[in-house]
């Protein structure tokens, strides 16, 4: 089977590098275009990452009910501009800043090197800033800080609600500034786990299981929505307000995807760079399109009914699924990828709903299990050591669930992190904001 995969994926990248290379010598491109190239890439793809803020706070909004959504979109603004402060603050330097290890450095700020100030403000030479496969180093600092965002996106959807709204933020401050830094320089920073071989290429483990821990722990020190569970076992279905706006929002993040995996090649100044983009690029819709389809198959025979919100939540798993390996070069691997995950979140929703688990929107299965699913998927098709996969997963899994079950209980027994049976009754948005998202709905229609 390994065997097969290899040779499949060697006849097609031989095939794309003689496409690539067909004619005249390929021509070199110099240092400074290179340099150009590689910023443009990671400024590009960067901004596709900060779309999909947008992409959560439309899903959580069509998940939740009526009467906590304009919360819920507080919550998504607020911690994407906490997540960015944070990071330029002190989370970037934590996680790739002279890590011995297991952690960076504790320096605060991270700013553009004198080398490129001299080039913006003095038109200096531009050569100590462009050598081979270099970039703007706060075109870095930016791809990655989205990067961290998306992290903290993924715990507002599970907790929606009835959770406070300055706890949260709290919570989310030190997860962006320290937690996620510390675990991220393990690999990307060049750490331990990094030493050892452990492949993430986007971060399934890295990004979305960071998430789906950290909500699982605020899930079950936070308690589920009052009704959600019955005294006999019942689970209650407590539907969102707007599955159309849910399905907006897939459709946002599925397109922020594409510079989630395409920027982590991390450079786009030569062809070779250009066509594993590509690679990526077709790779992750792949994956997407097979969770869908396998989430529909799924609930179909076990439901008899096919669940919008399981296709939704299928495309996304299938997404995550591949994050950690999508340069495969045999493509139709990341259909098996992808369709193993959406099956996963189909099993793994109500699952969770039988342990009093409640996941608003379904994060935990989405980020978490598939995640973890991805990251092990790397070592069965791709070229990752299957004992070192299951070592880092563990090992950052560990790490995030006992630090974030800490902050969680810290705030729960200090500040409090649930808001009253009372104020839950009647909505967060009037409770926490003073305010509806839909205040003509929630009167009835007074037009004249």
């Amino acid at each position: 089977m390994q065997l097969w995969r290899k040779s499949l994926g060697l006849v097609a990248l031989a095939g794309a590098t003689g496409l690539l290379m067909t004619g005249p010598a390929a021509a070199e491109v110099s240092a400074e275009t290179q340099y150009i190239f590689n910023t443009l890439s990671f400024m590009m793809h960067g901004v596709f990452v900060m779309w999909m803020a947008a992409g959560f706070a439309m899903l959580e909004s069509g998940l939740v009910r009526s009467k906590s959504t304009a919360s819920i979109c507080l919550k998504n603004i607020a911690l994407y501009s906490i997540a960015g402060i944070m990071y330029y603050l002190i989370g970037y330097n934590l996680m790739y800043i002279d890590v011995s290890g297991y952690i960076g450095s504790f320096s605060l700020l991270y700013n553009t090197t004198g080398d490129e100030l001299a080039v913006i403000a003095d038109g200096a030479d531009p050569t100590p800033i462009v050598g081979g496969g270099t970039y703007s180093i706060m075109s870095d600092w930016f791809f990655q800080m989205v990067f961290v965002a998306a992290t903290a996106s993924i715990v507002s959807g599970t907790l929606a609600e009835r959770i406070k709204v300055w706890p949260f933020l709290i919570f989310v401050a030190v997860l962006t500034g320290i937690i996620y830094p510390i675990q991220g320089s393990w690999t990307w920073g060049g750490g331990w786990l990094a030493e050892m071989g452990f492949s993430d290429f986007a971060g399934s483990t890295i990004v979305h299981s960071v998430g789906g821990w950290a909500a699982l722990t605020g899930a079950i020190i936070l308690g589920a929505r009052k009704g959600k569970y019955g005294p006999d076992g019942k689970v209650n279905p407590l539907p969102g307000a707007n599955l159309p706006l849910a399905t907006l929002g897939t459709f946002i993040l599925w397109m922020g995807w594409f510079g989630f995996n395409g920027g982590s090649q991390l450079a786009m100044g030569t062809a070779a760079d250009a066509a594993w983009i590509a690679v990526v690029y077709t790779n992750t819709n792949l994956s997407a399109a097979a969770g869908v389809v396998a989430a529909m198959l799924l609930t179909q025979i076990l439901y008899k009914k096919i669940d919008l919100t399981m296709a939704l939540n299928g495309a996304l798993a299938g997404l995550v699924s591949i994050t950690a390996g999508p340069d495969q070069t045999n493509h139709f691997v990341s259909i098996i990828i992808g369709a193993i995950g959406g099956g996963l979140v189909v099993i793994s929703v109500p699952l969770l709903d039988k342990l009093k688990i409640d996941d608003v929107v379904g994060a935990i299965s989405v980020h978490l299990v598939a995640g973890v699913w991805g990251t092990l998927a790397v070592g069965i098709f791709g070229g990752g050591d299957i004992v070192t996969q299951v070592i880092g997963i563990v090992a950052i899994g560990a790490f995030v669930a006992v630090t974030t079950g800490i902050v969680w209980t810290i705030l729960k027994f200090t500040m409090g992190i649930r808001i009253s049976d009372e104020e839950e009754e009647m909505g967060l948005d009037k409770a926490e904001l003073g305010m509806e998202a839909y205040p003509e709905f929630g009167q009835g229609s007074q037009r004249a």
